[in-house]
């Protein structure tokens, strides 16, 4: 029993090792996450082999488990490992083609409305612009009589008022505090 086990675990061993290989061909990890990734296989097939060694004889570590763990990857590398390698491979680019779909979705679902709401609001804000700067023109334009002929009127007034004795009497007294 404990032959077939191991057999069993040396088949998914090489099936995990062939969906590993092609997909870190496929998508070129970096070399420390290689490493990584190597290591973690290594320890998952490690624990997955003792702990079936120890279903099967209590632990015992004998010529057999190594039988039937290298049975059980030669028959897995003789028989599946093209067909698996295959099946990952077109895995792959279905996630892949599935991914652009969803990526070309959320565009058209999320991207157009807001690019839509973007123009919208960016068209009205320009509108409302224009119609305030019209409305400002036209309130300058009709208040002008109320506003221009004082202003008119008022500046001779100011300007002889700046003019004025006690008014340079008082700029020079400040000047001269200034100099002090």
């Amino acid at each position: 029993m404990t032959l077939l086990y191991l057999a069993g675990a040396g088949a998914m061993m090489g099936f995990a090792f062939d969906a590993y290989r092609v997909l870190s061909q496929r998508l070129r990890f970096p070399g420390w996450l290689t490493a990584v990734l190597d290591l973690l296989y290594w320890l998952a097939s490690a624990l997955l082999v003792f702990r079936l060694l120890y279903e099967g004889n209590q632990g015992q570590l004998r010529f057999y488990a190594f039988l039937g763990l290298f049975l059980g990857v030669w028959v897995y590398f003789l028989i599946f490992s093209v067909t698996v390698q295959k099946f990952v491979v077109m895995l792959i680019q279905v996630v892949q083609r599935v991914w652009k779909l969803l990526v070309k979705l959320l565009g058209i679902v999320i991207g157009m409305p807001l690019i839509g709401i973007w123009r919208l609001t960016r068209w009205t804000l320009r509108l409302l612009a224009a119609v305030l700067r019209r409305l400002l023109k036209l309130a300058l334009w009709l208040t002008r009589p109320l506003w221009h002929f004082p202003v008119k009127w008022l500046t001779p007034l100011y300007d002889r008022l700046l003019g004025s004795a006690p008014l340079t009497k008082l700029k020079a007294w400040i000047a001269a505090k200034k100099q002090r």
